[in-house]
């Protein structure tokens, strides 16, 4: 099963991000992520055997209960070479990346192989189809986007369901698997 750890954001702040990518004129060349689906990716973990989960399950609970609720919002807008827009996380970014760097503990903790990055809080807006989109006009109009902050308060296990029919656009499907509440005090 095709795995990841994420901070799901809740309904109200993604309809706001929603609005401001309404307003973003589309163009040839990318493919934009399911709505339903956005979320900020903390560890990917690729394909995971069944017989591993339990352990991940546990080291994640662990690792949620290590962290403490904070702030974050969502914010302007970048992008990753030719290949990825985003819109970005403002706020307690340190404390993202720190679950983030617990959240990729666990991983390799539970035996899995680690991606070990400098870790930027983002939600995927869109990918391109190829090397040549200038992403640009799109950063530049998510730029003054500055999206309502929430409390941080769970680190979810979520499932990729991979497109298997061959349609063309058919976009992956995310199904939480589990989550976490983040537990410590100060």
């Amino acid at each position: 099963m095709r795995l990841f750890a994420a901070v799901l954001p809740p309904a109200p702040v993604l309809a706001e991000l929603g609005r401001a990518v309404d307003r973003l004129t589309a163009r040839e060349g990318l493919r934009w992520t399911g709505r339903d689906g956005w979320h900020l990716t903390l560890a990917f973990y690729g394909d995971v055997p069944e017989a591993i989960v339990p352990e991940l399950a546990e080291r994640l609970a662990r690792a949620a209960g290590h962290t403490q609720e904070f702030e974050l919002a969502l914010r302007g807008g970048g992008h990753f070479g030719g290949r990825a827009l985003w819109a970005g996380g403002d706020g307690d970014v340190a404390a993202m990346r720190r679950l983030a760097e617990r959240a990729e503990a666990a991983g390799r903790r539970a035996g899995l192989p680690g991606e070990h990055r400098r870790y930027r809080p983002h939600l995927t807006l869109a990918r391109s189809r190829g090397d040549d989109v200038d992403f640009g006009p799109y950063v530049e109009a998510l730029d003054s986007f500055a999206g309502t902050a929430w409390t941080v308060g769970e680190l979810a296990l979520v499932r990729s369901n991979l497109p298997d029919s061959g349609v063309p656009g058919e976009r992956p499907r995310y199904e939480k698997v589990e989550g976490w509440p983040l537990t410590a005090t100060r």
